[in-house]
């Protein structure tokens, strides 16, 4: 009885399964432990993500996992940590048990509960933002607590791949990559912007307190967690726009995040880069690398086709969502939030408001729109061709 209407239990394990953290419930602190702990739990089993979980398990059935691999990868390359993808698999779960139970001891020495050391530790590491409280993290006044989950965040939302090149290279594994070294500087551009927009404009006087305000928001967004600490959408213009950005990037691939990924930003931006130097020198080469590898050139086509896909979902998106009569910031927030499994957006469906204002119809095509968003489009195609289910079908 604690969802009694069919429609918006389909939301809510959407949003959880795809952990996007969008909720149609006013007040979760009214629900059951057992419900909380269940509606968590199912951020921590799509964190890692069912593809990972599909390359562990299906090979076992016969199914070739590596064809979802290659279908979910959004890199030029699908780096693997061992030959089998399986056993890649397996070593990925097991670093992300290791961050899990982290978080959960730190948290819990940090001043949590047990019960809400696992709640958000469950959101944390598999980014999706359920919390048992109905105003999210700000509940608990404890920087240490913001900080703990602002690492965690930013470690879930980085390329799983390069913790394990770490004993061998050291930090170069994660200073070498192109992708996380844009990850981290949206990620301290905007939290310096931010940071720097709040004490101008006098709504955090306190230094360290609007860091950390900023700080948590921008990894919150930025890796489609969705915790908040405040109310975001009270704040300037400008801080808002540059969460905006944050809301249109997404986490690394082969992370927890989700939205559009980085790796195929930093691909776009070497697109448009090299489209510029050839109208100065038109007859000039200009190789197209990434991480000192030359990209081929199906692969910057498919990230081209992917960024044009998820224009036009969103769009459409926006469309058929826009019948309800919502305001357009809502409208707009609620499907950008959905599609790239962040939680929270703007206006009516802000952190502080949630998602039960929308009719039947609109919550239906969000819920498609988060598991869309969640296997990255192409890949629900590929999950209903023939040749997924076998590989020597012509």
């Amino acid at each position: 009885g604690a969802i009694p209407n069919f429609i918006d239990a389909f939301f809510e394990m959407c949003s959880g399964y795809s952990t996007t953290g969008s909720t149609i419930i006013p007040d979760v602190e009214s629900l059951p432990r057992s419900i909380l702990f269940f509606r968590s739990l199912t951020h921590w089993i799509g964190g890692m993500g069912i593809i990972v979980f599909g390359t562990a398990l299906l090979p076992s059935l016969g199914i070739n996992g590596q064809l979802v691999a290659n279908a979910e990868t959004p890199g030029p390359t699908a780096d693997k940590i061992s030959a089998r993808y399986s056993d890649h698999s397996k070593k990925l779960y097991l670093l992300y048990f290791a961050f899990t139970i982290a978080e959960i001891v730190l948290l819990f020495f940090a001043g949590m509960s047990p019960f809400d050391s696992m709640i958000h530790t469950f959101g944390t590491v598999g980014t999706g933002g359920f919390s048992s409280y109905n105003n999210s993290v700000a509940h608990f006044a404890s920087p240490a607590i913001h900080w703990i989950i602002i690492i965690f965040m930013i470690l879930c939302g980085t390329n799983f791949n390069l913790f394990f090149d770490i004993p061998k290279k050291g930090l170069k594994a994660l200073t070498h990559d192109e992708e996380f070294r844009l990850y981290i500087k949206i990620l301290g551009i905007c939290t310096i912007l931010i940071t720097i927009s709040l004490m101008l404009n006098g709504v955090i006087k306190n230094p360290f307190t609007s860091l950390t305000a900023a700080a948590f928001q921008t990894s919150s967004i930025m890796t489609t967690t969705g915790y908040a600490t405040k109310d975001y959408d009270q704040w300037p213009a400008f801080a808002k726009c540059v969460l905006l950005i944050v809301f249109l990037s997404g986490a690394c691939s082969s992370s927890t995040g989700g939205g559009p990924k980085i790796v195929r930003i930093t691909v776009a931006l070497k697109l448009i880069r090299r489209q510029v130097a050839k109208k100065l020198h038109p007859k000039r080469v200009y190789p197209l690398n990434y991480n000192g590898r030359p990209i081929p050139q199906e692969v910057a086509t498919n990230i081209s086709n992917f960024i044009l896909f998820y224009i036009f979902v969103f769009f459409m998106g926006c469309l058929l969502v826009s019948l309800e009569g919502k305001d357009i910031v809502t409208t707009f927030s609620a499907v950008i939030t959905c599609l790239g499994n962040i939680g929270p957006g703007f206006a009516k469906v802000g952190p502080t408001c949630n998602f039960s204002c929308m009719s039947y119809f609109s919550k239906f095509v969000l819920s498609i729109l988060m598991i869309a968003g969640r296997l990255e489009l192409f890949t629900v195609f590929v999950l209903f061709s023939p040749k997924y289910w076998n590989s020597n079908r012509g």
